[in-house]
């Protein structure tokens, strides 16, 4: 049972890892904008725009529709994956977002197929969707590799986290030592986060945060920018 459990937490360990090969560095998600607005000009701000978005994104929908997407590749229910991607996909208000989100599942998706660790029916359901959202193939490898709902998705959420504060200590830019205070801070608050998403039934979705769209949408055409768009 420890050999099991301590294989499950190396294997968390190397999803939620900055090598892990998705390109997920790459992106900003609207903060480089918000930099060039003004918004966002220290380390305050910072923290008070990665911590709206960690609220009011991604703990009120993209966390909850992570944890469905989990359970339902974990039944396995292929039916009930491919409707929470498409729901994902469809709440990505921007280019930006949708080409962040395709881009990153495709890579997963190629790297779990290549690395001949998984079920060969469930890597045919994976293989067979035409386009696939990043959480879809995070929660894919997750349950494979039988890793706890609640964990996966506290190092899902940490992943998220630690590239936005890195993309804040690039664009704004901050001190390292400001950056470790953020993860820390805001950091504390993802075991809640998780808590709540997994007693979410599904009526409880909410993805309203239009000045992340906004800022997104801005970024697509900025003249001068670090990250992608």
């Amino acid at each position: 049972m420890q050999a099991t459990a301590d294989y499950a937490l190396a294997r968390l360990l190397q999803l939620a890892s900055p090598a892990l090969p998705v390109g997920a560095y790459s992106y900003s998600q609207g903060l480089e904008a918000a930099v060039e607005s003004g918004v966002i000009h220290d380390a305050a701000t910072a923290g008070v725009w990665i911590g709206d978005a960690l609220a009011l994104s991604m703990a009120k929908f993209e966390a909850p529709v992570w944890c469905g997407l989990h359970a339902a590749w974990s039944a396995p229910d292929y039916e009930g994956v491919r409707s929470l991607d498409e729901r994902f996909r469809t709440t990505r208000e921007t280019a930006e977002l949708r080409a962040e989100t395709l881009q990153m599942g495709y890579s997963l998706r190629r790297l779990c197929l290549e690395l001949g660790e998984f079920d060969a029916h469930s890597l045919g359901e994976l293989g067979s969707m035409e386009e696939i959202a990043f959480p879809t193939a995070f929660a894919f490898a997750a349950a494979q590799w039988d890793i706890p709902a609640r964990d996966a998705l506290v190092a899902y959420l940490w992943s998220w986290l630690e590239n936005q504060v890195m993309a804040a200590l690039k664009a704004v830019p901050l001190g390292q030592t400001d950056g470790q205070r953020l993860l820390i801070r805001l950091g504390g608050s993802l075991s809640a986060i998780a808590k709540a998403a997994l007693a979410e039934d599904g009526t409880g979705f909410a993805n309203f945060a239009p000045g992340l769209a906004i800022a997104s949408s801005r970024h697509e055409t900025q003249y001068s920018r670090l990250f992608r768009s």
